[in-house]
């Protein structure tokens, strides 16, 4: 009987925030360990499916860093990385859209609509959903100077065309956004997914913006999980090398968002069973929450 009292309880604390956050959009962002089990693949497509019939309205950007990698090598391939930027040829931007839109995103899709989704994937092009230019990277140099370099087809977002997926989400659809952005001139353009997703956020005036990692979430230079932080706090944190690698883009684009009117920003383990549920729908929640 105390195991069932035990789960009225968690349902009743989820309750205020069902009823605060029905009608509004979260945008997250999928990517990481929990795109590669079968067992956590099943737990975010439920996830997703839950937010979906509580009424709050979901658009997945997705990741493919490890399928990218693990196609490349069987081509000879070789990847290198600008700041957590993957330096894309024409090669390798073949690769990435052949990997990214033509499977990555089918199987995404078909995985929510396996277990009772409505999923439509996109990619960047379609629609123009991704209109996009070349982004130019800034480095520091050994003597301390920044200096910019071109890392080749990696892309910005210059807009959203959020036409497209409020069509979607009025169709009662989830949108799932492959990060491929198109050019002016119709080239493809390989854009961090983590940009991608702050971005579509933004545009949308989304109510959340979650991104999955394979870290617990934000680390301070104890490697100690950070709850909550400021965004001056986030720039700190890059400045003294306690947020470095993969994460910079991650919590950049967190920052971003805010700033554009995202209300909250979150940066959470999707290693862990349910990551978005529990992260939501509980006072404490499990992950890194980032706040103007």
């Amino acid at each position: 009987m105390e195991h069932l009292i035990g789960k009225a309880n968690t349902l009743m604390e989820a309750l205020p925030y069902i009823r605060r956050f029905s009608g509004k959009t979260f945008v997250i962002k999928y990517g990481g360990h929990a795109m590669s089990d079968a067992r956590l693949k099943q737990s975010f497509a439920l996830d997703i499916i839950m937010l979906k019939s509580l009424g709050i309205n979901t658009v997945i950007v997705h990741g493919g860093g490890p399928q990218i990698n693990e196609t490349l090598k069987r081509y000879g391939i070789v990847s290198e990385f600008v700041r957590g930027m993957r330096v894309t040829d024409a090669d390798t931007m073949s690769v990435v859209e052949m990997v990214l839109v033509g499977q990555v995103n089918t199987e995404v899709v078909g995985y929510l609509n396996l277990h009772g989704g409505r999923a439509v994937g996109l990619s960047g092009k379609d629609g123009t959903l991704l209109l996009s230019k070349k982004l130019l990277q800034e480095v520091k140099a050994e003597d301390g100077s920044t200096e910019t370099v071109d890392i080749g087809f990696v892309g910005d977002v210059i807009k959203v065309n959020t036409d497209l997926i409020k069509t979607l989400e009025n169709g009662a659809y989830i949108p799932v956004i492959a990060p491929v952005g198109v050019g002016a001139q119709g080239e493809s353009y390989n854009i961090n997914a983590d940009l991608v997703a702050g971005r579509v956020a933004a545009a949308l005036n989304a109510e959340k913006l979650i991104l999955l990692t394979d870290t617990p979430g934000v680390l301070d230079s104890r490697k100690k999980l950070l709850p909550s932080i400021a965004v001056a706090d986030m720039h700190r944190l890059i400045e003294e090398e306690a947020i470095t690698g993969g994460m910079i883009p991650k919590v950049v684009c967190c920052a971003e968002a805010l700033k554009e009117g995202v209300k909250k920003a979150h940066i959470i383990d999707g290693r862990m069973e349910h990551a978005v549920l529990l992260e939501i729908f509980t006072d404490i929640g499990i992950g890194t929450e980032i706040i103007k």
